[in-house]
């Protein structure tokens, strides 16, 4: 069959897979879209025409999308989406329904919590939790004429009535080394110079090893929505064949990076997939996802083997808080983490979010001064946004401190975030106002200064400028909104 996988059109530079919230990053960023690359991948590779496109990347509006559907004339269209984007996305998908007649499939973060409101705004077919197998299912069963009640872990319409089919289990193992490489479907659909992390050299390819997070901070959404909390592994045979093949296929990336949720919590499988590394003789640069839990024998592992920097959620200074969104560290920890990391040579991406149950004026500015006693290479904050199906969401929702019931209204007109949660003793006003102190006191600070000429002056000069100077024109555009 002939399916379209689209990263709809929405706001400039908007990061819709992400694992939080759906937003046009601060500092510049955009992500490949991961979760359709790895599904279209593998449509391909089981047979079926396919083509994927980023709206966003390729800076399309709704009418290019049409004129490229209907010149494709798919049987299937396959939209993702995310909580901020989520009407949007209905709205694009029925558009292109109405122009070709195929049968639309929303997935991504919203479809486990909204699938009614989904179905009841259009689309014909909702995947539930990851789906790349699962659009793959549907796609089979489809073109065999067969059952949809067959394929777990969908809602869908049938005779008028809404149709909530069991839940699927997690992929195994098995399934994600039987995945193409996503970097090879990146390669032969998407223009790799568009996509940017600020915390990594430019152009890169960003990849998963893992799905599944096994930890119970009380905020993340993928977990609840979509990727579950049984850990699965990639084997790392499969890993670094991927790894040797952007070397060889793809010699203008400069830098690899793992987001999966949890690459680090197998002490063991580090190691060895390090070791594994040198034993190739693999030169590559790589970042990862990591928890604050991480030791400095791994961390030398990893550097020794070409790993760079390390994005790592530090969430707040205060134990309160951290105890609050169950994240298993303590103010202490994180300053060990951090002198360790140091040590060890590599950078830290340190995430903090201000607005978490707990957050007071005095525990907003034990934040601030903790980010300025531990002095992270690049430093990123966030208001504190529930996701539906977290329990932070549960929380503010019971007790009346959610402003908004439209996740589209978390975003202003630029798609940066807006605070939507409000205390009775810090407002929403306040909690803004803080983030943005937060940034500027650090990064205009004489201490920041010196973090930056540190990393500018290092051998890798060039890659930091350029680095540096994307990520300052994104924070002048959010700061001068």
């Amino acid at each position: 069959m002939k399916v379209y996988l689209l990263n709809a059109p929405y706001m400039d530079n908007f990061v819709r897979c992400g694992r939080w919230q759906g937003v046009a990053a601060r500092g510049g960023t955009l992500y490949y879209p991961l979760w359709l690359a790895y599904t279209t991948g593998l449509l391909e590779k089981e047979g079926h025409q396919v083509k994927l496109v980023d709206a966003i990347a390729s800076k399309w509006q709704l009418d290019d999308v049409i004129k490229d559907v209907i010149a494709f004339s798919p049987d299937i269209i396959v939209i993702d989406s995310n909580f901020s984007s989520m009407k949007n996305d209905c709205m694009i998908a029925n558009a292109l329904k109405e122009k070709t007649d195929a049968i639309t499939i929303l997935t991504g973060t919203p479809t486990k919590v909204y699938a009614d409101d989904i179905l009841n705004l259009g689309l014909d077919i909702v995947t539930r939790m990851e789906y790349d197998y699962t659009v793959l299912d549907i796609v089979n069963t489809l073109e065999k004429g067969d059952d949809l009640a067959n394929v777990n872990g969908i809602s869908y319409q049938h005779e008028g009535i809404k149709v909530h089919n069991p839940e699927r289990k997690p992929t195994i193992d098995q399934d994600l080394d039987n995945l193409p490489y996503v970097s090879k479907v990146y390669q032969k659909y998407l223009n790799i110079e568009d996509y940017f992390l600020n915390h990594a050299y430019h152009p890169m390819v960003q990849i998963f090893t893992t799905r599944g997070c096994p930890n119970q901070c009380t905020f993340c959404s993928w977990p609840e929505n979509l990727m579950g909390r049984t850990y699965r592994t990639r084997s790392i045979d499969s890993i670094l064949g991927e790894f040797a093949y952007i070397i060889n296929e793809l010699p203008m990336v400069k830098e690899i990076f793992i987001e999966d949720d949890s690459f680090t919590i197998n002490k063991q499988r580090v190691l060895d997939f390090c070791a594994e590394i040198k034993k190739r003789d693999l030169k590559v640069r790589w970042g990862c996802q990591s928890r604050a839990t991480l030791d400095y024998e791994t961390m030398v592992a990893m550097k020794s083997a070409g790993c760079r920097l390390l994005d790592v959620g530090y969430e707040s200074g205060n134990l309160e808080i951290l105890k609050n969104i169950r994240k298993g560290t303590t103010p202490e920890i994180l300053r060990e983490f951090t002198k360790n990391a140091r040590k060890a040579g590599l950078k830290i991406l340190a995430d903090f979010v201000i607005g978490f149950p707990g957050e007071t004026k005095e525990t907003a500015e034990e934040t601030i001064k903790f980010i300025k006693e531990i002095k992270p290479d690049i430093l990123q904050i966030a208001v504190a946004t529930p996701m539906p199906g977290t329990q932070f969401y549960n929380y503010v929702k019971e007790n009346n401190y959610l402003l908004v019931d439209d996740l589209s209204e978390s975003l202003d007109e630029n798609g940066f975030q807006k605070c939507i949660v409000s205390y009775p003793w810090l407002s929403n006003v306040e909690i803004q106002q803080y983030v943005d102190r937060a940034l500027k006191e650090y990064y205009l600070s004489l201490s920041y200064l010196g973090v930056a000429l540190g990393n500018v002056l290092s051998k890798n000069m060039f890659h930091e400028i350029k680095m540096l100077w994307t990520s300052a024109w994104g924070y002048f555009k959010y700061s001068n909104r």
